[in-house]
């Protein structure tokens, strides 16, 4: 099936709740299994929501909504790090979408950007138990260098790996 994708930095109010609206759906059918409802819950509501994206954006987050032959499939969410490397913060696919390809387009799209800035790495967390996330990041090319485990209020713990990919 060939498929055009594209990836859109979102600055309006309506991609941002795009987004937003796409998270939510995303993290309940995915999360829900691994960590549970009620910390799915607190997370959309605190690192996923509109009111949270606006306040990253400000802090210099950036968004970027994935299309498929035209269609909003999936978003990333990236923050320039420490140490000359590029935080993803988020890399989500609807699940209508997954298993075409498109998590590898988006890292593409991800690992120029970060050619174009002069980064020489990305890194991110990614749960434990996140089974098939973690087989995706280290089918990119992904290797865990850490592990943390992060307080983020509520009750709820992140248990993490941290991976990093080296740009060449």
């Amino acid at each position: 099936m060939n498929s055009t994708f594209s990836a859109k930095k979102a600055v309006t109010d309506e991609q941002i709740r795009q987004v937003a609206d796409l998270a939510e759906i995303i993290w309940n059918e995915h999360f829900t299994p691994i960590i549970g409802k009620k910390q799915v819950d607190y997370m959309v509501e605190k690192f996923q929501s509109y009111p949270a994206l606006k306040e990253q954006i400000a802090d210099g987050y950036e968004y970027y909504q994935f299309f498929d032959n035209g269609e909003f499939c999936g978003y990333t969410g990236i923050h320039p790090g420490e140490d000359n490397r590029l935080f993803l913060s988020k890399l989500y696919l609807r699940k209508d979408f997954r298993g075409r390809g498109l998590a590898s387009r988006g890292f593409d799209f991800l690992k120029e950007l970060c050619r174009d800035r002069g980064y020489s790495a990305v890194w991110l967390t990614c749960n434990k138990h996140n089974d098939h996330s973690l087989d995706v990041y280290r089918h990119l090319g992904f290797e865990t260098i850490d592990t943390q485990e992060a307080d983020i209020g509520g009750g709820f713990i992140m248990d993490d790996y941290i991976m990093e990919y080296k740009i060449s």
